[in-house]
């Protein structure tokens, strides 16, 4: 990658210089938000200046002039076509066009490999995403987190990560208990009797519907919470295929607890001394692994905190040989991630291996007005409902539209126009057009024998510029573990094809002129298809 190639080179400048980076984090290079000050640049000046006690651009230039010296000895020199120091000191690349002509071609020959980096090296990485109550369907807020651990899931496999998708199942505790007596009491109720229906219990439909299959089928229960995980876990399972969400794993709370591995987990924090006894509850010394105050893990009454199978569960995560954990959280659980960092950190494993990313929630807009939802009392719009009213593509592209740690706005009317207002219509739309365009030219693409240099127009060196965006998308994507990036990058290469379509025929034009535009417009196609394929979206060749 060019830009390793640079980074490499300013690191040897800095040697050369004499100027200590020990303390530089972050990148050295990176792309430009805007084309009219080049195609890469680096702060590396601005950031040096106060160390150096030097203005910016003074530090700049003593940079620039060693690195047109080390560009002029290395293979990048070739595509450099100019090197700038432009406002308060920044180093701005001006890439020649054969950069780009090539980075085309290898889109067409690697297709859709063309933009997979092996950054992962196999690290094996646990990502645990949804793990909703099986209390009820998943609301719209799951189905956020569902989109955003697929897809995230999607990216990493692609840069070389060994993922494993799990679904944590708190499959015991008080709201199982609360939804069996739910169930019990809607049971009475279809019995005529008159029930008294407490405002805490689980008061949507499909608890009358659990009700109504065991009166109905005349069945004799033992255990109605079981009855009730089990009839409503089988709604969650079909709703997540349906949404193109599949899990390696479903982790049983309950097994977990059967298995010994929660007593297990506390001793070894006993041996370690950070667990002690204090008002007849025992207590993790959380506070000196830097959470704000020492956490209950065992109760008074001898029931176990949440805390207690959490720690369990991280510490068997470990022990099963993933090196890297990854958990997608509700923002009812933000309060919760010092004491779990902490847990991580008494169990020895190194707290950095483990990321909490914070999913925030979403609201749904329906013909302009915010619907009002209430999980407790079972109203709220369900993954279900989102995925009958607008269908899975445009459900999966609008909920990840947005940062996640950013409020989701869903507007379910936006999402079923078939006009470019709606982003997953204009996407898929660019990826049928140049279906249609490349079924009509017949003709097959020559790699070897194209003259790219015939692609000068504007609109043309911009929409190759954007191809060349994606692996440093998915690169951003993967240090961000947030893929919203993903869908923004998709609409800019959209509107730059449509945009060139718009102004430049592509059949009927010169042999070479024609070759080289379809050559373009099959780079686009592969792009947006192996995008829109991470993001488990279609790609429809007629629309």
């Amino acid at each position: 990658m060019l830009i390793d190639s640079l980074t490499r080179i300013i690191q040897l400048v800095l040697a050369d210089l004499g100027l200590d980076t020990v303390n530089l984090k972050g990148p050295y290079v990176d792309f430009t938000d805007d084309s009219r000050f080049g195609d890469l640049t680096t702060n590396i000046a601005l950031r040096l200046s106060k160390s150096l006690k030097k203005p910016p651009v003074a530090v700049a230039s003593d940079i620039v002039n060693c690195i047109k010296k080390h560009l002029a000895e290395d293979v990048t020199g070739k595509y450099m076509q100019e090197v700038r120091i432009e406002g308060a000191g920044f180093i701005n690349f001006y890439l020649s066009d054969a950069y780009f002509y090539e980075q085309l071609k290898e889109i067409l020959i690697k297709k859709g490999d063309f933009a997979r980096v092996d950054l992962g090296q196999g690290t094996r990485c646990l990502l645990e995403f949804v793990s909703a109550n099986p209390t009820g369907p998943l609301s719209v807020a799951h189905a956020r987190q569902a989109a955003v651990g697929d897809v995230l899931a999607h990216i990493l496999t692609f840069l070389g990560y060994k993922v494993h998708r799990e679904y944590y199942l708190n499959d015991e505790g008080n709201q199982i208990n609360i939804l069996g007596e739910s169930i019990q009491l809607r049971l009475k109720e279809l019995a005529g009797e008159k029930v008294d229906f407490p405002e805490n219990h689980y008061q949507g439909e499909y608890i009358y519907d659990i009700a109504r299959e065991i009166k109905d089928k005349g069945l004799k229960i033992e255990d109605f919470s079981e009855y009730g995980v089990e009839y409503i876990l089988a709604i969650i399972r079909k709703e997540l295929e349906d949404f193109g969400v599949g899990f390696d794993c479903w982790y049983s709370q309950r097994s977990l607890r059967e298995s010994g591995k929660i007593e297990g987990a506390l001793e070894f924090l006993r041996k370690n001394g950070f667990i002690y006894e204090e008002d007849k509850a025992t207590w993790f010394a959380s506070k000196q692994f830097g959470d704000d105050k020492d956490r209950v893990v065992i109760k008074s009454d001898g029931a176990y905190t949440y805390l207690a199978p959490d720690i369990a569960y991280h510490q068997d995560k470990y022990k099963r040989g993933f090196s890297q954990l990854i958990n997608l959280w509700g923002p009812d659980h933000h309060g919760y991630v010092n004491r779990l960092k902490a847990s991580v950190r008494a169990l020895g494993a190194d707290p950095d291996s483990l990321t909490i990313i914070i999913v925030q929630l979403a609201s749904i807009f329906r013909q302009g007005k915010l619907v009002q939802m209430s999980t407790r009392r079972g109203e709220y719009i369900t993954l279900r409902e989102v995925l009958n009213e607008v269908g899975r593509d445009a459900a999966r592209f609008f909920l990840l539209a947005r940062r996640t740690s950013s409020h989701l706005d869903f507007d379910l009317e936006v999402a079923k126009k078939q006009t470019p207002e709606n982003p997953v219509y204009y996407v898929q739309y660019a990826h049928a057009r140049i279906s249609s365009i490349l079924r009509a030219s017949k003709t097959k693409i020559d790699v070897d024998r194209l003259d790219l240099t015939t692609l000068k127009e504007k609109a043309e060196m911009a929409l190759i510029k954007q191809l060349c965006q994606f692996f440093p998308t998915l690169n951003v994507c993967l240090k961000t573990q947030d893929p919203y990036l993903l869908t923004v990058y998709l609409q800019e290469v959209a509107e730059a094809f449509h945009k060139f379509y718009d102004q430049h025929r592509v059949l009927g034009q010169d042999e070479m002129i024609t070759q080289s535009r379809l050559a373009l417009i099959e780079a686009t196609r592969i792009t947006i298809a192996c995008a829109l394929e991470l993001l488990g979206i279609g790609r429809p060749e007629h629309m």
